[in-house]
């Protein structure tokens, strides 16, 4: 009896050794959660913080990833809000200072805001698999909040996204809709069990119809709600990994492409394809971090690219505006 329980009493120390390590090295037993919408599909859940290893991630108010922000765009402020799924999010594999929306502030900060504006805000609102449709919902519930340009960022796979839904919310163990008791739960959950099956995703996944019509729809919608609240718009897209290079696209790839490049010529939306960038870089794994998700590299170039459009965008709306105040003198 005596042996069991020193038995018992080590393998509880063990536990207890394994739960805190798990806990304070890699953030098991702290996932970020999600929340059901009706029309937006999920969110994250607000006012999130945790550490997933050892990178910090910040939820705000809005279900952004990013610190607390205020509904009204202060004055001398240069607002941006960057519209996305997990490119833009940054994940757990990137640490808050390192998301493109962390990046993009400091290039306009460096460049395009330093004479004109005393600080630079980049929205990011975004979660992992939004599609347009996801992203287009969210503008309607939340706004533009004030900012002067609207940064939709999608990857190939996005032209294909299906419509909201929120069934993987807390059956999926990618979307927990609450913390687990244990970090040891969380690890035997996410690594041991097998996956679960989910019928109605499986059945969601096979949506009918112009499936890329249905997005580049949402697409407009996206650019005519900035327009109409005044912001400027930008449209961006960047390749799966296996695009870069040679063979690159699929044939049904490359017929949405071109799809995609003559609905933004028509719509007069200023759009960014990634694969000519990545095409001439010396090394295009270098870029990732997997088959879609960007490396620190993939993201610093993207980061760098954007800016200068949206300083593009900038000036020719400050040149707009002196010529008009010209002609009215």
């Amino acid at each position: 009896m005596k042996v069991v329980l020193i038995v018992l009493a080590i393998v509880l120390v063990l536990g207890l050794i394994l739960e805190v390590g798990l806990r304070s090295r890699f953030g098991f037993g702290n996932p970020l959660i999600y929340i059901t919408d009706a029309e937006i599909g999920y969110l994250l859940a607000p006012n999130q913080q945790t550490r997933r290893f050892g990178n910090r991630i910040e939820i705000n108010e809005y279900s952004m990833r990013g610190g607390a922000i205020s509904v009204t765009r202060p004055e001398s402020t240069l607002r941006v809000l960057l519209l996305g799924d997990s490119i833009a999010n940054g994940g757990w594999w990137t640490d808050q200072a390192d998301i493109l929306s962390a990046m993009m502030a400091s290039g306009l900060k460096a460049t395009v805001a330093e004479n004109e504006f005393r600080e630079v805000e980049v929205l990011n609102a975004s979660a992992n698999s939004w599609g347009p449709r996801n992203e287009l919902a969210y503008l309607k519930r939340f706004g533009t909040f004030g900012a002067q340009v609207v940064v939709l960022l999608i990857n190939t796979d996005d032209l294909f996204a299906t419509a909201p839904s929120s069934v993987q919310v807390g059956r999926d163990r990618n979307y927990p809709a609450q913390k687990p008791l244990l970090a040891l739960q969380e690890v035997f959950t996410r690594y041991v069990l097998p996956a679960p099956n989910i019928p109605e995703l499986t059945a969601l996944n096979q949506e009918s119809g112009d499936r890329v019509g249905f997005n580049l729809t949402a697409i407009e919608e996206i650019g005519a709600n900035a327009k109409s609240s005044n912001s400027k718009f930008l449209l961006a897209m960047t390749p799966l990994l296996r695009e870069v290079g040679s063979p690159g696209p699929r044939d049904y790839e490359i017929k949405e492409r071109q799809r995609l490049t003559e609905f933004a010529a028509s719509k007069q939306i200023l759009y960014l394809d990634f694969l000519p960038f990545f095409n001439s870089a010396k090394s295009k794994e270098s870029l990732y971090r997997d088959h879609i998700h960007l490396s620190y590299q993939g993201n610093l170039q993207v980061s760098q690219a954007i800016t200068q459009s949206i300083g593009q965008l900038l000036e020719a709306q400050s040149s707009a505006i002196t010529d008009r105040e010209e002609l009215i003198g």
